[in-house]
């Protein structure tokens, strides 16, 4: 976490932050034009914050685009803010997060390092049992062979089929399926009127990935959530839900429990 810390302690690089915090997968021109630093002071930056994985990156053509990597900030809430008020802290931050709501970009990226082995990741993210153990007692099933479909369990439920399939499979290094679309148990959930489901279930499907690579004594996991429109609310709940599970398969697979029971 020193890293973090370090890279943290520079406004210049905080103001990077917020810039890919409000809109994310900008280029190099696009944050200098938009903060009153050089090109090399914004690559300087952008280099130590890569560095501290707080900024992921993504080409596009011969672009290079950045995006916010929230796992190490999530990281230190973890350790922390959370293990001491977790509810209060929680509580500020969704009051926060919905005073500030910003449009944000169409990618969500999330990296992760995990004490590991691929193998055992690849596991996690595809055994029914594991699964259960770090997303609320559901999450996807499926017998992961491209084109097979993906049943979705909620908390424990008989796992419904919402209409996803496999993308890809190829373990122990990648893995990609579409996501479900807004359902009834959704509406019910956020209070919306059946007009306002219909006219959610017109949005196109997104999809997420999965890439597993060797980091040394341990695993890099990077989770790619994308193919949302602009102002998708599935984007928003992706973002707020995605951190959370992370944390938890982290944790299982470091410490054999899950961040909530810590």
């Amino acid at each position: 976490m020193d890293e973090v810390f370090r890279a943290l302690a520079d406004p210049s690089r905080r103001a990077l932050l917020d810039a890919l915090h409000a809109r994310g997968g900008q280029s190099l021109r696009e944050l200098r034009e938009g903060l009153a630093m050089t090109r090399q002071a914004v690559a300087k930056h952008l280099a130590v914050l890569e560095e501290a994985g707080l900024v992921v990156t993504s080409r596009h053509g011969r672009e290079k685009h950045h995006h916010l990597n929230a796992a190490p900030i999530n990281d230190v809430a973890d350790r922390w803010i959370r293990r001491y008020d977790r509810a209060r802290a929680q509580t500020l931050a969704d009051l926060k997060s919905a005073l500030e709501a910003t449009e944000v970009s169409d990618d969500f990226v999330y990296v992760t390092y995990i004490r590991t082995t691929p193998e055992e990741l690849w596991r996690a993210l595809t055994d029914a049992a594991f699964i259960t153990r770090y997303f609320d007692g559901g999450g996807p099933r499926s017998d992961w062979r491209v084109g097979s479909p993906v049943l979705w369990s909620m908390f424990g439920e008989e796992p419904h089929d919402w209409d996803q399939q496999v993308l890809e499979a190829d373990p122990p290094r990648r893995l990609s399926y579409t996501w479900h679309t807004y359902q009834p148990e959704m509406q019910e959930m956020f209070g919306w009127s059946d007009e306002r489901l219909a006219e959610l279930q017109q949005e196109k499907r997104s999809k997420v990935t999965f890439e597993i690579e060797e980091a040394g004594g341990a695993v890099k996991l990077t989770v790619t959530h994308d193919d949302f429109v602009p102002g998708s609310e599935m984007k928003k709940g992706v973002e707020q839900g995605w951190p959370g599970i992370l944390s938890n398969l982290k944790s299982v697979l470091e410490t054999g429990e899950p961040v909530a029971t810590r």
